[in-house]
């Protein structure tokens, strides 16, 4: 049985309301042909996002190359045709630089029928673009996806906590 019913259709682009410089931010699902503004992305806040889903996810890895990241988002690109998780790229209006991603994964612990998280990357922390995206994603997720308990590890459940829940059969 799927995560997700069969008629389900992911959305393709989703804006975030909030005023950028030089144009809108939208969210879409993410592609291999993004790894030249992916790698910078996660490599200019590397040290952080290790600190978020080092433990759980072992990733970003300080060692990680670009091929590696290519092949990662060609993982991601099929896993999202396949309805199997969808890895959404925060993007300027042109799609020139990514700012951050949305993770929408089936549950791997017990508790929820789907996990949800995120990331901006490291000069948004704190910022208007990453409020916006805290807003944003658990309405997005009501409005828009089938999911009666998502869960939010790192949000509404500290990721030590998550590690902590019996895993998924």
């Amino acid at each position: 049985m799927s995560w997700l019913p069969d008629d389900f259709v992911h959305p393709v682009h989703v804006p975030v309301p909030v005023p950028a410089p030089g144009g809108a931010l939208h969210l879409r699902p993410i592609r291999e042909a993004d790894t030249a503004i992916d790698y910078p992305a996660v490599m200019g806040s590397r040290e952080r996002l290790w600190e978020i889903f080092g433990p759980a996810w072992a990733w970003p890895k300080e060692t990680m190359t670009y091929e590696e990241d290519r092949i990662d988002l060609l993982r991601h690109e099929r896993e999202i045709a396949a309805h199997q998780s969808f890895n959404y790229a925060l993007l300027d209006e042109e799609e020139t630089v990514l700012l951050g991603c949305v993770y929408i994964d089936p549950p791997e612990r017990t508790g929820s029928d789907g996990e949800v998280s995120w990331w901006v990357v490291d000069d948004l922390v704190g910022g208007e673009v990453e409020r916006a995206l805290d807003t944003l994603v658990p309405r997005w997720i009501a409005a828009d996806w089938p999911f009666q308990q998502p869960r939010y590890p790192g949000r509404d459940i500290t990721w030590q906590d998550w590690l902590t829940l019996p895993r998924t059969s």
